[in-house]
């Protein structure tokens, strides 16, 4: 797994100082750098791994279960991130983990050719995105 989308969360805890994170998510575009800054002395997780934007105002955190897998792979050598998208959650970003420079992964819109599917009468429904991890 060398290159994967991971959940940031968060979003609705205040930073100490600056903008909001659902502030600062909504300012960030696809394909812009985030950064990824582990917090060893976290009193809640000694993994945690805060995502920061480019403009260095932290957006949330990598989900805790995902934490310690990307710290490993910090350690050992270059992972490159950047901003997907804004989720309900938070955000989505990706990140590379191969050294190589993050890039967003490629559109599927080969459902839209589908729709709306076979006995659907709810105009709204989408289904769910399908990311590889």
């Amino acid at each position: 797994m060398k290159r994967l989308s991971l959940a940031v969360v968060g979003a609705d805890h205040p930073n100490k100082k600056g903008p909001a994170r659902r502030f600062e998510i909504a300012l960030c575009l696809p394909g812009e750098a985030v950064h990824l800054i582990p917090e060893p002395k976290n009193k809640f997780d000694r993994r945690a791994i805060a995502v920061y934007s480019d403009r260095h105002v932290q957006i949330g955190y990598v989900r805790a279960e995902r934490a310690q897998f990307i710290g490993t792979a910090m350690s050992k050598g270059a992972v490159s991130a950047i901003f997907q998208r804004s989720e309900q959650w938070g955000a989505s970003i990706r990140v590379h983990l191969d050294g190589t420079p993050a890039t967003l992964p490629e559109v599927d819109d080969s459902r839209a050719n589908d729709w709306p599917p076979p006995g659907s009468d709810d105009p709204d429904w989408w289904p769910d995105e399908v990311y590889d991890d």
